[in-house]
């Protein structure tokens, strides 16, 4: 008797494949018996496709319904049983079978009675002698694999018979097979749905084969069904999803509640595991499954419909599945081939050490020993923007995130985000947290010169130019003004801004270099908050240049966005939102230079310090603007000429950042948001003018890789006019023109540091002469206000507060000779102590302010210190201050640090290198596009 075979077609918009499909289906060589058309939704013209082959049946259903339900419908529409030998064969709209590929499936099965399933060759819908699918099987952990998956067929896997499972596509099925065991479990909606009735199909005593010389054209897999494309996380998470499923189901019932416990915390682990591999896509989807797993409710009816329909142990489809050396083999044969497929022919890129790069940075070494040799033995770097740090790591970590700022008479707020760069720096040099910013001076230079080598080097294929990068960036005016006005902040943001290209650059493909990237730029911007407005327009700009790289560019702003969260909610609560960009760390005064200076690279009106050095030879000051512009000229010509040569398009990025840059500086100049003193000053435009050498530094290397024989006189040049332009600002330490010295860790009178010890809460009120006859007064506690207490809510406060206004009056009291018995005051502030720093230029304010202090009847004189003349307030016992509630001490203050630490976290996991970076392939020639030959990173 003829098997009689019902063939049942599911579609859901899928006009674009029915036609193939139909007309191979009408061509088959043994033509199913009945057809059975099932529409699930489509808002194509589908239903008249289907309609226009005239099936035996054609079934619209409403929704969305999957697969297994579409097939479960066609089967209740369908002619009813008739006999033991009748056949259902499943296509989706994409399946189109080969002329013989029923005949070939039913000559199988009808030569093996225990054969319930048959499943065919599936191949790619446009590349016909690919195999798409040949058969499934399941991991000893219950991870479905494909047996065949993109291999060219070369008859190599016809030998193989029985398989564990074989895909729904094409599959051929005993109907009655398929009655007993309910078709497909409906909690399998999109994978694996195939794979887990083959299993059930061998666990109730049946066989599943492949037809090797039964063909069907596909084009995706069962997650693809009704779909235009989906994506790897989607993939991943439907994958993930029906194991979970599946492990609950065919476990033992005892070891059923141990998996469901271990679920959260197996997608947990999983999770950051996903982190570590470069797939943050992937993340909620192994938390999510995890919950619908455990969640979902149809475990229970599986698990019984597995009971009742089971017949042999699972020991006999044991040796079906895949062994875990085999799987291990694979992956690492899959790894190998993405490698070989994904690398590609490079250039020669220059060598660190063979090429200069290595004696690049020891010459920026030797210059930088040279220059800052009188910090060598310091403990501290003190002066112009510069003090001291905590006095250990727990004090630096103390004052990150939202609490009490001891400063400006004391509040309660958010720190800076530079509070982070500075614990970070500190805690690297544990044991003495203020010698860090002595080793940021000593290396300074050969590490500018280290990220710049490495930066030129992705951007340039002459093996000379990265060294010469290298040089000019370590002895950038900017760099070495922000050095010698001693603003940390900008030293930082100058060291960062190489890997920040580097990283963005590479962030296109790398996930790594994305999360990099993010704390790069996280790093920069709280070291330099006013170069955030200019990175965004960068980050900006690299977005709609890779606008298929979206997912990885677009999270590059997060972590700085969480470092400043809350200082935008403060300081726009306050209705001053420009006070963001303010310099972080000691507020330092000084005049803003011109427009003309700024194009010279100078942040200060010095010029670099050619103004102090012609003067104290004896020549005109006013000389040092033409000097320095002749000395800048080679940077400025070469940077202009990389717009006229071949390949000037790869010189537009570069000097679009170098606009950038100097609009920034310019806005900087303009912007007075700090109070230094008794005067405001606008930001620190040194940071800026970073970022215009950075933009003029990479149109110097395009215009002289494009002139030919003439680059290295004209390199040459430039390094030596760019050096000697750096020379006045290298000998500021020697010639007593740098704002900053060697320090020591004590900023008060070494009396106070010690009492601080036994009570950190002692009170000193520290007064400072000021220009134009005003005395600055600022209350410090315990041994003295350090570097990481700054906070930029007290420089940019538009009002002194109640506490200010009494720490004001009682320092006007005391300066002058009223007669006021102060003391209640200063018991009421807890000041014990009170300093009269060193006049500077401002010897009558000075003496004046000394001799009232003497006469005060409720000071004591100590005596001159190296912090200046200090009185003690005459009263039995110390005050004591009150306490205040730390960073981690209110509700605000954990949820702001425990955000933060997220962030950061999953940042951190995301940036640890995972896989083995690939060598560069050399090439004798250069492509026309350098710029596009990254050797990238690639995920796995």
């Amino acid at each position: 008797m003829q098997a009689r075979v019902t063939a049942i077609l599911v579609a859901r918009s899928g006009a674009a494949f029915l036609p193939r499909t139909l007309s191979a289906l009408e061509a088959q060589v043994r033509r199913p018996d009945t057809v059975v058309a099932v529409d699930t939704g489509s808002t194509d013209n589908t239903h008249d496709l289907l309609a226009a082959a005239s099936p035996a049946q054609l079934v619209t259903v409403a929704g969305r319904a999957n697969f297994g339900s579409a097939v479960a419908r066609a089967l209740q529409v369908a002619a009813p049983v008739e006999s033991a030998d009748e056949w259902l064969w499943l296509l989706a709209q994409d399946n189109a079978p080969e002329p013989r590929a029923l005949a070939e499936l039913l000559a199988a099965v009808e030569i093996a009675p225990s054969v319930a399933i048959a499943g065919p060759k599936l191949m790619r819908w446009d590349q016909s002698d690919v195999i798409a699918s040949f058969g499934e099987s399941m991991t000893d952990f219950g991870s479905s694999i494909a047996l065949v998956d993109g291999e060219l067929d070369q008859a190599q896997h016809d030998v193989q018979d029985d398989v564990l499972g074989v895909a729904q596509g094409g599959m051929l099925v005993r109907r009655s097979l398929w009655t007993l065991l309910g078709g497909f479990d409906p909690s399998l909606p999109n994978v694996d749905a195939a794979l887990d009735f083959s299993v059930r199909a061998r666990l109730a005593g049946f066989r599943v084969v492949v037809v090797p010389d039964a063909r069907v054209a596909t084009v995706g897999g069962p997650e693809t069904f009704g779909r235009r494309s989906v994506t790897e996380s989607r993939r991943l998470r439907l994958r993930r999803a029906a194991q979970l499923h599946r492990r609950l189901v065919y476990a033992p019932a005892a070891a059923v509640p141990i998996h469901w416990l271990s679920l959260v915390p197996l997608g947990i682990i999983r999770s950051i595991g996903q982190l570590l591999a470069k797939r943050p896509g992937s993340v909620a989807g192994e938390i999510s499954t995890s919950f619908v797993a455990a969640f979902s409710g149809g475990v229970s009816p599986a698990r019984r419909n597995l009971a009742n329909t089971k017949r042999v142990s699972w020991a006999a489809v044991a040796p079906l599945r895949m062994p875990a050396k085999e799987v291990r083999e694979r992956r690492a044969q899959a790894r190998e081939t993405s490698a070989a497929v994904g690398a590609s022919i490079q250039v020669e890129r220059a060598g660190f050490i063979s090429h200069g790069g290595l004696w690049a940075v020891v010459l920026a070494g030797v210059i930088g020993l040279v220059a800052w040799g009188p910090l060598l033995a310091a403990a501290a770097v003190a002066g112009g923007g510069l003090l001291p740090l905590g006095s250990s790591p727990a004090a630096l970590w103390a004052n990150v995130g939202y609490g009490w700022r001891d400063i400006a008479g004391g509040f309660t707020g958010a720190s800076d985000p530079f509070s982070y760069v500075l614990a970070v720096l500190g805690s690297i040099t544990f044991w003495s947290p203020s010698f860090s910013i002595v080793l940021v001076y000593l290396l300074a230079l050969p590490l500018a010169a280290l990220g710049a080598w490495f930066a030129a080097r992705r951007f340039t294929t002459r093996l000379w130019l990265p060294a010469l990068a290298a040089l000019l960036w370590a002895v950038a005016p900017p760099l070495l003004g922000s050095l010698s006005g001693g603003h940390l902040g900008a030293v930082l943001a100058h060291l960062l801004l190489p890997w920040l290209v580097l990283a963005s650059l590479a962030a296109r493909r790398s996930w790594a270099s994305s999360a990099a990237a993010a704390i790069l730029f996280a790093a920069t911007g709280a070291s330099a908050p006013v170069l955030v407005p200019a990175l965004l327009l960068c980050w900006l700009a690299l977005l709609f240049a890779n606008p298929t790289r979206v997912v990885r560019l677009v999270g590059i702003p997060i972590p700085a966005l969480a470092l400043f969260a809350p200082l935008m909610v403060e300081q726009f609560a306050r209705g001053n939102p420009l006070a963001l960009l303010a310099e972080p760390g000691l507020p330092t005064a000084a005049a803003a230079p011109r427009g003309w200076q700024l194009a010279l690279g100078s942040p200060t009106t010095g010029l670099h310090g050619w103004t102090a050095a012609l003067d104290s030879l004896g020549l005109p000051a006013t000389q040092a603007a033409v000097i320095v512009a002749a000395l800048l000229l080679p940077i400025g010509a070469l940077a202009l000429l990389a717009l006229f040569v071949p390949g000037s398009r790869r010189a537009i990025p570069s000097l679009a950042i170098a606009l950038a840059g100097f609009a920034t500086a310019v806005l900087a100049t303009h912007l007075e948001v700090t109070a230094a003193g008794a005067a405001e000053t606008g930001v620190w435009a040194a940071p800026a003018l970073s970022l215009f050498w950075l933009g003029l530094v990479g149109g110097v290397l395009v215009a002289l890789e494009a002139v030919g024989r003439v680059a290295i006189p004209l390199g040459v040049l430039a390094a030596v006019t760019t050096t000697i332009v750096a020379v006045p600002l290298l000998a500021g330490m020697y010639l007593d023109t740098a704002a900053v010295h060697a320090g020591t860790e004590r900023m008060l009178p070494a009396v106070v540091t010690a009492q601080a010890t036994g009570n950190p809460g002692v009170g000193t009120l520290v007064l400072t002469p000021q220009p134009g006859g005003v005395i600055a007064a600022a209350v410090e506690r315990g041994a003295g206000t350090t570097l990481d207490d700054q906070s930029t809510l007290a420089a940019t406060r538009r009002s002194l507060g109640s506490t200010g206004t009494a720490i004001t009056t009682v320092a006007g009291n005391l300066v002058s000779r009223s007669g006021l018995d102060a003391s209640t005051e200063l018991e009421k502030l807890a000041i014990d102590y009170v300093v009269l720093a060193p006049a500077a230029g401002n010897a009558a304010v000075y003496q004046r302010a000394s001799e009232a202090l003497d006469g005060n009847p409720a000071l004591s004189p100590v005596g001159e210190t190296s912090s200046g003349l200090l009185w003690r307030l005459q009263h039995d016992e110390v005050t004591e201050a009150p306490h205040h509630a730390g960073n981690f001490e209110t509700p605000i203050g954990r949820g702001i640090l425990i955000a933060q630490a997220v962030v950061f976290g999953l940042a951190l996991l995301l940036g640890i290198p995972t896989v083995r970076r690939r060598r560069a392939v050399v090439s004798g020639s250069a492509p026309e596009e350098p710029a596009n030959t990254f050797d990238e990173e690639q995920d796995a």
